[in-house]
């Protein structure tokens, strides 16, 4: 007996159910980002394992522990599954010199990879789409980031988000910071876990976003960033919560919200809900004006987000309107040999028409056709049988509103659909 195979852990089939819900999602996301005039790139699966080291940061949870490594046998370089998107875009945007004539707004998507504890939205391949801005310093490149994004989850019908946002400063407002933060966890190192501590000289400010219920009253007392912060940065954060606040974007600042990469400065925000359980956090992302410098490529100002695919279905599962957006519009009830070849002729007119169409190949009796139009969600049934064909007629079943039955002729079948649907 053969073996049978089952997928890896952790790396997920997306069934036809599911896959409708993607597809949704994805003409949505395209849709909005034609209207913000972002532009689509598309970037490789394995990148240099350095590129993440040097961007994404070496005291990081995806560097350290997540990242799915390797040396290539036929030439020793050494490659990585990318774990997020931004390190490889700003290689890209550096490498084609994309900033040659002024700014740039990229998108892209696609699979990333993390050797990381699998549970509800949260899988080792998981789809995120990216939004990138280059070249604007100003907070009206983070504020459009964020009005986009809500612009798409009202589009998709989601409820129940809020968008946390905060500012962590520059390099020199997290220096002093760092100093202070440290001093304080010093001070209650008996109060740390394994993870606090490991970190507690490497990158402190990850502390904070520690979801361990024992530590939560300590993190309330740590010193706040905000005051540390430059008038400049502050200046920055206070003209982007006006926007927000003219567009009617509500939000709560969270002096606690870090994001967990290095590479960010100013401006971080995420969307959260808590339909998902602890994965909470559907959307995410921040300023980084120095990781193309960082990168080889010249000082840039840049700011950008990631939206966690999977967990966006989630929760359009859990919304009961989206079940059935992708129903035929039409379906064929064929019976006899006539009847198959004329069905196949009709529905490539409708087709044309640009009616979806489903026509029954099956070959099955009259009355298992008529449930199976009825459960697809088809709006009418067309029945054709060998008599229809002989008499160039075509049944038309309304199956969606209370409509008397009718008789078309063959050449006329088309045009009465398109005005009857």
């Amino acid at each position: 007996m053969a073996k049978k195979f089952q997928s890896i852990k952790g790396f997920y089939d997306v069934g036809p159910d599911r896959q409708r819900l993607w597809r949704f999602f994805e003409k949505e996301a395209l849709k909005v980002l034609d209207q913000y005039s972002f532009e689509e790139i598309g970037l490789p699966i394995v990148e240099p394992t350095g590129l993440f080291i040097e961007g994404v940061g070496t005291h990081t949870d995806i560097v350290e522990k997540e990242m799915y490594s390797w040396q290539d046998k036929l030439n020793e370089d050494k490659l990585t599954l990318r774990p997020e998107g931004t390190a490889g875009c700003v290689r890209a945007v550096i490498e084609n010199s994309l900033t040659y004539n002024g700014p740039i707004k990229l998108f892209y998507r696609g699979p990333m990879f993390r050797h990381e504890n699998v549970q509800k939205g949260r899988q080792r391949q998981f789809h995120q789409l990216g939004v990138e801005t280059f070249g604007i310093e100003s907070s009206d490149a983070d504020a459009e980031q964020i009005i986009l994004l809500s612009r798409l989850f009202k589009n998709l019908g989601l409820s129940n988000i809020r968008l946390e946002l905060n500012t962590i400063g520059d390099t020199e407002d997290r220096s002093l910071y760092r100093g202070s933060l440290i001093n304080y966890f010093e001070g209650h190192k008996s109060e740390l876990d394994e993870d606090s501590l490991r970190r507690l000289n490497e990158n402190p400010l990850r502390i904070l976003d520690s979801k361990n219920p024992s530590m939560q009253t300590l993190l309330n007392g740590a010193p706040r960033l905000v005051n540390f912060i430059s008038d400049e940065v502050r200046t920055h954060f206070d003209l982007l919560c006006q926007t927000l606040k003219s567009n009617k974007i509500d939000y709560v600042i969270n002096h606690r919200l870090v994001r967990g990469l290095d590479y960010y400065n100013r401006t971080v925000f995420e969307f959260v809900t808590n339909d998902l359980g602890s994965q909470g956090t559907i959307a995410g992302g921040g300023r980084y004006d120095y990781l193309v410098q960082n990168l080889g490529g010249s000082h840039t100002h840049a700011c950008g987000f990631a939206i966690g695919i999977e967990r966006i279905i989630l929760l359009l599962e859990l919304n009961a309107s989206h079940q059935n957006k992708f129903n035929p519009e039409v379906y064929l009830v064929n019976l006899g040999s006539k009847a198959r070849v004329l069905a196949f002729t009709i529905a490539e007119e409708l087709r044309d028409l640009d009616v979806n169409t489903l026509l029954n190949i099956e070959g099955s009796s009259f009355k298992s056709q008529m449930k199976k139009a009825d459960k697809s969600g088809a709006k009418i049934a067309l029945i054709i049988g060998d008599n229809e064909v002989e008499m160039n007629e075509i049944q038309i079943k309304f199956l969606r509103k209370d409509s008397p039955q009718a008789t078309i002729s063959n050449n006329k079948v088309s045009l009465y659909i398109k005005e009857n649907l």
